[in-house]
């Protein structure tokens, strides 16, 4: 069974952890100094949702996005509408991986397949931690829903 990264922001980083839990995937991540996403800004923050998260030195997300592309073998990144465009951070953290030689995944929601795509990029990494990211809530409406939608199946079909 993979390790789901995730740094727990509103959008696609939420949508993993959920389907983590849900599926009785183990998640781990980075997150925040104090717990900190865009919905949960005061500490303890993420860290009363998801006690297995650990805080960064930093407060800035930066260090958070970072850190959770280092500790994984993969990242897999879903988009909305806007793809990329709509948040720096996600493309922070397919440039670094990228820079780093790890395999990245870019899923749109509107692909008729993704499920399927979703499902041949994670079941490569059996045993390993896979970073799960994507623009922010606030960037890209909607995305959370979506990606969970897509998540919660496929890590449950990768758990049995």
């Amino acid at each position: 069974m993979l390790t789901v990264i995730s740094g727990g922001q509103t959008g696609a980083d939420r949508a993993a952890l959920e389907a983590a839990i849900a599926t009785g995937t183990p998640y781990a991540g980075w997150c925040p100094k104090g717990g900190w996403a865009e919905d949960m800004s005061e500490p303890p923050g993420l860290l009363t949702l998801y006690p297995n998260l650990r805080e960064t030195p930093s407060a800035k997300p930066e260090q958070r996005t970072d850190w959770n592309v280092r500790d994984s073998d993969a990242l897999i990144v879903f988009v909305g509408e806007g793809g990329l465009d709509v948040s720096q951070g996600t493309r922070r953290a397919v440039r670094y991986a990228e820079s780093l030689g790890k395999p990245v995944g870019i899923v749109s929601l509107a692909e008729p397949d993704i499920e399927t795509r979703t499902a041949k990029f994670l079941s490569s990494f059996e045993g390993k931690p896979v970073c799960v990211a994507g623009p922010r809530e606030s960037e890209s409406p909607g995305l959370q829903a979506g990606a969970l939608c897509v998540l919660q199946p496929v890590l449950a079909a990768l758990a049995s």
